[in-house]
């Protein structure tokens, strides 16, 4: 079903965010988003996955990344969450200059609600996050019945991902 932000005024979403970092102690950056996700007006932070070290995909030489997953219920429209998570990664000093290159803070949306959306600035489910260990694993985690319109259901995509090395650094930092 494809959405546009039209009427959605009041109605509540669920969403799931996918975290990266790379630099300046990724662990504590991906912390620090939990709470500014927490913070964003008509947004609640309900559950957050572990930790997972994964290494780089596409651009190589660079550190591994420290991954993770958000569930966040959420009154903003599609749109008006993609330009707050690209506002909180340029308050985490995010700099785009090498495409899959090193970075303080990475935010996508992965999921809302389980809708498809195909607009030039944003891609609903993410078209790539069935393919990715860093993605499945973590969604899995917090949500194991997870279904990703026109993909298939995460517990049964992780099978196909099988190859990509990724380990989980701790339990959940928090449940909310």
């Amino acid at each position: 079903m494809s959405q546009s932000s039209a009427n959605l005024s009041g109605f509540r979403s669920t969403v799931y965010i996918g975290l990266g970092s790379n630099m300046h102690d990724p662990i504590r950056q991906i912390q620090l988003a939990y709470q500014a996700l927490d913070d964003l007006n008509d947004t609640s932070l309900i559950k957050v996955s572990s930790f997972y070290a994964t290494a780089p995909v596409g651009y190589v030489e660079q550190a591994e990344f420290i991954n993770a997953a958000v569930e966040l219920s959420t009154t903003l429209s599609p749109q008006d969450l993609l330009r707050a998570l690209l506002e909180i990664e340029v308050r985490h000093d995010r700099v785009r200059e090498i495409k899959n290159g090193p970075r303080t803070l990475d935010l996508d949306i992965l999921l809302f609600n389980e809708w498809r959306l195909d607009d030039p600035n944003l891609a609903v489910p993410h078209p790539r996050a069935h393919k990715r260990a860093f993605v499945l694993h973590p969604l899995h985690e917090i949500a194991p019945d997870l279904y990703i319109p026109g993909e298939g259901f995460v517990k049964d995509l992780l099978l196909n991902v099988q190859d990509q090395v990724i380990r989980r650094l701790q339990d959940r930092s928090s449940d909310k």
